[in-house]
């Protein structure tokens, strides 16, 4: 089956927005993802201007330098007083401690999120409370990626190199545990379009775990701005 893969990072809209700081003064994270996030913010910037997003998940501080890719205003700042607000998609550039903290966040965020389209499902989407597992590095000498491709009847399993998200299907650690993988394989099935970009989001948590590598400045946040 020939599906054409493409580098695209998946976020999560987030039902509530997170409160957040940047440059130590109040925003919103509206969407988030490995890669970046969407949020509202005071004042104006322009692609390619940096700033500190940090923000608190379980008692625990999280912190980011980000990078612009695009921005627009929301409302002008006015005579009355009202600063300007913009909201803009950013990439996280040279993320400290803060990775592992945010893959249990996003696993866990999409856990639930999977969870309740289940509930609301006519079929057996699967046990979505495999999800946070997935990410979280075992002890294993296998080494690379599995990419499963899905062509609306039957998987196709293959071994790869790269940790490229397919548009049909989903690429995760090569370590993944079979079983678990199979029920993400059942959840994807029934999915829907949403539901299946979330499933994505966690594969590419597992997948960026067997990288062991930092995210890095260049990886464009696709779709940040809406």
């Amino acid at each position: 089956m020939a599906t054409k893969e493409r580098r695209t990072f998946q976020r999560l809209k987030l039902a509530n927005p997170i409160l957040a700081t940047v440059n130590g003064v109040s925003a919103l994270i509206l969407d988030i993802g490995m890669d970046g996030a969407f949020i509202e913010h005071y004042g104006a910037v322009k692609k390619g201007d940096r700033f500190e997003l940090s923000f608190r998940w379980q008692g625990q501080e999280l912190a980011f330098t980000c990078e612009v890719v695009r921005t627009n205003v929301v409302r002008e700042a006015t005579a009355k007083g009202q600063a300007t607000v913009s909201q803009s998609g950013v990439s996280f550039y040279q993320p400290p401690t803060s990775v592992e903290k945010l893959k249990d966040m996003m696993a866990m965020f999409v856990g639930r999120v999977l969870a309740a389209q289940k509930a609301n499902a006519t079929a057996d989407a699967g046990d979505a409370s495999i999800l946070p597992q997935l990410g979280q590095a075992r002890r294993s000498r296998s080494r690379g990626f599995l990419t499963y491709l899905w062509d609306g009847h039957t998987w196709t399993l293959r071994r790869s190199q790269l940790s490229d998200q397919p548009r049909n299907g989903f690429t995760v650690a090569g370590y993944e545990d079979e079983e678990d993988l199979e029920t993400l394989c059942r959840a994807y099935e029934v999915a829907d379009d949403q539901g299946r970009n979330l499933i994505r989001l966690v594969a590419e948590l597992s997948a960026s775990s067997a990288k062991k590598r930092p995210l890095s400045l260049g990886r464009e946040w696709r779709g940040a701005a809406g």
